[in-house]
């Protein structure tokens, strides 16, 4: 379970950084590298949601780590 926690963070944490290069200097690093929503970077940015997503549980299990 730790490593899709990892491999989760990591992947939200590249997405984060490319949202911060869009706000900053409105350069689009997936767009860049795999064309302006093509399939592969529609792929990335769901891939980088749905990471998002399960990124949430960490709250319940924040909560019950802090019970034990």
């Amino acid at each position: 379970m730790k490593g899709l926690d990892y491999t989760a963070l990591v992947i939200v944490i590249i997405g984060a950084i490319n949202w911060g290069l869009i706000g900053l200097f409105k350069f689009d690093l997936v767009a860049f590298l795999f064309g302006n929503l093509s399939w592969l970077s529609r792929i990335i940015y769901a891939l980088v949601g749905i990471c998002g997503l399960y990124l949430c549980t960490f709250f319940g299990r924040i909560e019950n780590e802090r019970q034990c």
